[in-house]
């Protein structure tokens, strides 16, 4: 049920995210114009310059987009869940404080597409909050798509996509436009208001200048030629029913509003230029030529800008127009087209195209005759919602989801293989083996571990015979005995350790101080030791250390760059009841899936049955790997495929020459740590030549 919980939580974070990241991409000038306005409510709007408001928009879209992706495909979950917290906690403070102040009426978080008040903002930010605590409570209960060798490829993918389609959309214009002077649509009819509806109340106010004085005026008592045009704005000034469209209007310099006259001609060009000075003068020559097509097939052809009359002068001295001039709202002209300047072409008031500046329309001068009734240009395009949606399913949505199939029906022909190696003859299952080895190139190992045993002198001798043994008859495995404490300073001296890795049955869990008989880990590293035995089930049971206590301990040996031979295990009651699975995920969960991958990957695992070690039982063969495959599962849940084909496992119960060829031919097993038949060196030795029987 908790699993259930996190992926569903996890799953719609994972579609708010990519619907918010994919909509703002489609209009990153949209965003940027709402992060302006949210600078401005903070009265910072002049203090940021534009470029860096708009690598923030970039920024912020690509953010979000890779976070639902990372979410949706359980990409670096432990990391992404922190992110995603961080992210909706900053976000929940700022649509609180939007729904208390109300500075702005919308808080941009879906674009345009879909509008919300910024109480519903934020009521919808606490849904996703409390989902976010769910799977950053549990990161690896999010169920992975894909694995983790795989993973690098939709990140990478899905971050080129996102920031190639919101550069497009900035070089041209928004893939999809859900303003309401999108192409298709009619300006009157969409400024009507139904019969009956309530009826808001707006007013026009006009800015001028005479002799140096500013003054507001309203379309009732507009003066006279002599005062100069500066800026205009439209407020509202008692609440009704908003139609989409009510704020356009078009107003010549000498303050007659022709919006009318506009939207009845069979066809008009409109230049919109929200702020001239700020216009980009690269495609002046299109522009022209577009205007001078106009004036030859009797077309309108008005240049709409919020500029005051010395920008519009400036404009006409720079390119030489001598098409006409007239005065639009700033933030009307912002929503008619993102492209500052860009053309659009009414028919009848209604929006059949739109052209940002990159992008204009080229008539050739066979063309210049015809009429827009004859040209493509003058004409609907062809290009339907559906057929966009359709191209981005083809060329993003399609590989991805080739590439999880592929990736699943890989991980499932393993999982096959693996299976059915395990019911192969064993000259077949060795054969099989030794594929598999060609591929996976974890590490095998016995390791000694001598516990409470042989005095000084004893221990000396025993080692010095292992190491002439292995240095006469090279062993086809790694091989490491774990000593007492007393030992490591001495063994150390003589020891080959290319051939027989030294290494502590323990150490303590806090780095030096006032801990009377405790040996810490950089003392074990200073002996010369390479390998330390964390977590040994005697430890867990006799003395008592907790998951978090052997947290600190992996923390520690790692620092001191020990490699940790980390022990798991059930004991006879838990194996009885079925809780084996349980019991050794429970281990690993609490004391070493906290680490990075690659710090995990310096990791090697022992599963020891408790009920096994040191009784004389031994699980079967077939126990022992449906257990190691069991490990070996979890790792890959938690780290990827790749970091879990990588980990060396060992058995650790009872293992003796007699059976350790029948346990190593098994897939996952990957050698053994051993107890009490690794203080006779003979005894070792004969386990340790049962790798010469499977290794390639």
């Amino acid at each position: 049920m908790r699993k259930i919980v996190v992926n569903i939580a996890r799953l719609l974070l994972a579609l708010t995210f990519i619907l918010s990241g994919f909509v703002k991409a489609v209009d990153p000038l949209g965003t940027q114009y709402k992060i302006n306005d949210y600078l401005a409510a903070m009265g910072l709007g002049r203090l940021v310059p534009d470029f860096l408001t708009l690598g923030a928009s970039v920024f912020l879209l690509a953010v979000e987009f890779i976070i639902g992706i990372c979410l949706l495909f359980a990409i670096h979950r432990r990391l992404v869940s922190k992110i995603t917290l961080v992210l909706m906690i900053l976000m929940g403070l700022i649509t609180l404080w939007l729904a208390i102040t109300n500075p702005i009426s919308d808080c941009g978080c879906f674009g345009d597409a879909i509008v919300l008040t910024n109480w519903q903002t934020f009521w919808k930010n606490v849904v996703l909050l409390a989902a976010t605590l769910i799977i950053w409570r549990w990161p690896t209960d999010m169920i992975r798509i894909i694995s983790a060798a795989n993973q690098w490829i939709v990140f990478n993918f899905s971050t080129l996509f996102i920031l190639f389609i919101a550069g497009w959309c900035l070089y041209d214009l928004p893939l999809f436009d859900f303003r309401p002077y999108h192409i298709g649509a009619n300006i009157r009819e969409g400024m009507e208001i139904p019969e009956g509806a309530p009826q808001p109340q707006f007013e026009t106010t006009f800015i001028l200048e005479k002799d140096g004085q500013r003054q507001e005026f309203t379309a009732d008592n507009y003066p006279d030629s002599t005062w100069t045009f500066i800026d205009s704005k439209t407020v509202q000034t008692a609440e009704g029913y908003i139609p989409p469209i009510h704020d356009f209007s078009i107003v010549t310099d000498e303050g007659e509003d022709i919006t009318e006259d506009v939207l009845g001609h069979a066809y008009t060009f409109l230049l919109i230029s929200p702020h001239l000075e700020h216009a980009d003068d690269s495609q002046l020559d299109q522009i022209n030529q577009v205007y001078e097509y106009s004036k030859e097939q009797g077309y309108p052809f008005y240049c709409l800008t919020a500029s005051t009359e010395r920008a519009i002068s400036r404009w006409q001295d720079m390119t030489g127009a001598d098409y006409p001039f007239c005065s639009t709202d700033e933030i009307t002209l912002k929503t008619i087209i993102r492209s500052n300047p860009g053309l659009v072409l009414l028919k009848e008031g209604t929006v059949i195209r739109k052209w940002s500046h990159n992008h204009l329309p080229v008539i050739e001068e066979e063309q210049s005759a015809k009429s827009l009734e004859q040209q493509d240009f003058g004409q609907m395009p062809e290009d339907s919602v559906p057929g966009k949606i359709a191209k981005i399913l083809i060329w993003f949505v399609l590989p991805l989801a080739l590439l999880t199939l592929a990736d699943r029906l890989w991980a499932w022909t393993k999982w096959i293989h693996r299976k059915t190696g395990q019911m192969k003859h064993p000259k077949e299952q060795s054969f099989i083996l030794k594929e598999q080895s060609k591929n996976i190139m974890r590490k095998k190992i016995v390791a000694g571990n001598w516990k409470m045993n042989m005095n000084l002198q004893d221990g000396i001798a025993l080692a010095k015979e292992l190491n002439e043994t292995l240095k006469a008859d090279k062993p086809n495995c790694g091989v490491v005995i774990c000593t007492p404490f007393i030992h490591l300073a001495s063994i150390a001296q003589f020891l080959d350790q290319d051939i027989i890795g030294l290494g502590a049955e323990n150490c303590a869990d806090k780095e030096k101080g006032a801990y009377t008989g405790e040996v810490s880990a950089e003392m074990v590293k200073s002996t010369g030791a390479q390998y330390v035995i964390l977590g040994h089930s005697e430890r867990r049971e006799y003395y008592k250390e907790t998951p978090e206590i052997l947290k600190e301990k992996v923390l520690l040996a790692q620092k001191n760059d020990l490699k940790v031979i980390f022990c798991i295990g059930e004991s006879l009651e838990e194996r009885e009841a079925g809780k084996q699975n349980e019991v050794v995920k429970a281990e690993l969960e609490g004391s070493v899936f906290n680490l990075s991958e690659e710090d995990f990957r310096k990791i090697v695992i022992a599963y020891e049955p408790i009920w096994a070690i040191g009784t004389g039982k031994t699980a079967t063969a077939e126990q022992a790997e449906e257990i190691h495959a069991y490990i070996r599962s979890i790792i890959a849940e938690k780290y990827g495929q790749a970091v879990a084909d990588d980990t060396t496992i060992l058995y650790g119960g009872s293992c003796k020459a007699s059976n350790a060829p029948e346990l190593f031919a098994k897939p996952d097993i990957d050698g053994g740590l051993i107890g009490g038949a690794s203080l006779k060196a003979a005894d070792f030795k004969g386990i340790i030549d049962a790798w010469k029987k499977w290794n390639v």
